[in-house]
């Protein structure tokens, strides 16, 4: 199952991890709290975040890599959406 990890660099990441758990909770399984947060994209893949004071540490995986790669983009999506006030980037690195 091919993965990939992004440390995005800001200082509300539990509020972003927070409004992406809750904005997906009603469609997918989801757990959550200010620091982890775990969402179940059914088809799609598995989004799994932490957050610290510094930056949100995002792990997706998916079934192969054109879901990957649209699972990072949606989730960078989603998450900027929410960080309209801030200017943040994604480095997906794949896992080896």
């Amino acid at each position: 199952m091919p993965t990939s990890r992004a440390d995005v660099a800001t200082e509300h990441a539990s509020r972003y991890l927070q409004q992406l758990c809750k904005h997906w909770a009603h469609k997918f399984p989801v757990e959550f709290d200010p620091h982890h947060g775990a969402i179940d994209l059914t088809s799609l893949g598995r989004t799994v975040m932490e957050a610290d004071a510094k930056a949100l540490h995002i792990a997706v995986a998916a079934d192969d890599a054109t879901s990957l790669e649209r699972l990072e983009t949606v989730v960078a999506d989603h998450i900027k959406r929410f960080a309209f006030r801030e200017e943040l980037t994604f480095d997906w690195q794949k896992a080896a």
